[in-house]
């Protein structure tokens, strides 16, 4: 009883973003301990213990990074349970969590709606069961639909339905959540000349990478009657989120093409160059499947697509990275402060200075950890830099592409590369907030004194 009285008065102590991350160290543990059960891999399959953890943490951080072969190793009950994973990941541990205690006819207290709120990245308490409702429902419908349009199309290219649809339902899932793992052995290349197929796959990895708060707003607005829609208004976050991710996206598709114009590009027709350009482009937001072995682009186009993965998806969604609205905050403020400026405003509204100074942390933060990374690894491995960086960049924006070296990495470097991809899909504020000191500050200031900077 005294041991048990230890162990609340300790948790009590613990803040909610300590509890958080100790949730999902629960959860990688737990995902291993699955990925470790001898029915999850097929006969005469034996894996090392370093790759069941790599593989159970790139699941549950959405990465998809892999160091062996989905398709060759697992069995089909491990293929459903690794999509189990991925939708732990993608959701999030405390949403899946609270829908589950919901369904017990559970009330939802103050302390969990705290967790909920640093679980979803959200500012305030109000609305948190909602939110976890909404976006189960919404998740659960548009993983329905792509399963039962993939898995019907997918019967022209299988032998039986039961393998039309396992693929389908693993595709569905491992789109939406953004993992990036396949069962096909080779990603969506054996796709690359149907563009149906690649259609779907890039419309749910952006419902996946574009931020739940953004697929509830809109489909509350698809579903307002008639006379109540033009009253509906989109927040801030909306607007910004969905414009900086069809910015990326486009961008990103034109500068591919253009960087490989004359090299990959060169003898395709304009349809085929089109979608490998586009579908390239919206899964470095953190999807990780891909129409073609990207090791055959230039290496200034896997610079660029390093730069791409770094940015990673929205908040609030399956994503990882830096963030789209991170990105456009610090590129605003400095043209905003070039221009001799004093404060950012988006869409007719300010942005709160507390906003941009997260901003600026994240963006410093996710340099000096890919930096120190990079370093790391080019000591213990023989690789080039762009590969390396490539390979960085996919971990930390939880996005899964490689050109190829991550079977062959040390345990060292992927242990590196797992605390990345548990960073990326926490979030880096989340990450710092475990050294937040709570203590409350005296109600004094020091002299203030000037500093050279530049």
């Amino acid at each position: 009883m005294q041991y048990q009285k230890s162990i609340i008065r300790w948790a009590n102590r613990l803040s909610p973003v300590q509890i958080l991350l100790l949730f999902y160290f629960f959860a990688v543990l737990l995902s291993t301990i699955i990925m470790s059960l001898p029915f999850v891999y097929q006969e005469g399959v034996e894996m090392p213990f370093i790759d069941i953890l790599f593989t159970a943490v790139s699941a549950l951080s959405v990465t998809g990074l892999s160091s062996i072969s989905i398709a060759d190793t697992l069995s089909t009950t491990g293929i459903i349970l690794l999509a189990a994973i991925l939708q732990l990941g993608a959701v999030g541990v405390m949403a899946i969590g609270t829908f589950i205690w919901l369904l017990l006819g559970k009330k939802i207290g103050l302390k969990e709606r705290r967790l909920i709120m640093t679980d979803q990245n959200q500012t305030t308490f109000e609305g948190m069961v909602r939110l976890i409702k909404q976006i189960v429902y919404v998740l659960l419908t548009i993983e329905f639909l792509g399963f039962m349009i993939l898995g019907t199309y997918f019967l022209q290219y299988f032998d039986t339905a039961k393998e039309a649809y396992l693929h389908g339902f693993f595709g569905t899932i491992s789109a939406v959540s953004n993992g990036g793992f396949d069962i096909t052995g080779s990603s969506l290349i054996p796709f690359k000349d149907d563009y149906f197929v690649q259609f779907i796959n890039m419309l749910l990895i952006i419902f996946g990478a574009i931020g739940f708060p953004v697929l509830i707003e809109v489909k509350e607005y698809i579903f307002a009657k008639s006379d109540n829609r033009k009253h509906v208004r989109f927040s801030l976050f909306t607007k910004v989120t969905t414009s900086t991710f069809l910015f990326l996206i486009i961008i990103g598709a034109l500068f591919m093409y253009l960087l490989d114009v004359t090299h990959f590009f060169a003898d395709k027709s304009w349809h085929e160059a089109f979608f490998y350009s586009l579908f390239q482009s919206v899964t470095t937001r953190s999807g990780g499947l891909s129409t073609m072995d990207v090791s055959q682009l230039t290496e200034e186009n896997h610079l660029f697509m390093s730069l791409l993965m770094f940015i990673g998806a929205s908040p609030s969604s399956a994503g990882g990275g830096i963030r789209t609205t991170t990105f456009l905050l610090v590129v605003i403020f400095i043209i905003t402060y070039a221009r001799g400026g004093k404060s950012i405003r988006l869409f007719n509204r300010e942005v709160y200075d507390e906003d941009l100074l997260k901003a600026v942390t994240v963006t410093l933060m996710a340099l000096i950890m890919v930096f120190t990374s990079i370093i790391l690894i080019s000591i213990a491995e023989p690789f080039s830099l762009t590969q390396i960086l490539f390979e960085v960049t996919s971990a930390f924006g939880t996005v899964g592409l490689s050109l190829g070296i991550t079977s062959e990495l040390t345990s060292f470097s992927k242990v590196i590369l797992m605390l990345l991809m548990f960073i990326g899909r926490v979030g880096i504020i989340t990450f710092l907030f475990i050294f937040k000191n709570n203590k409350k500050s005296g109600n004094y200031h020091y002299p203030k004194e000037k500093l050279i900077i530049g």
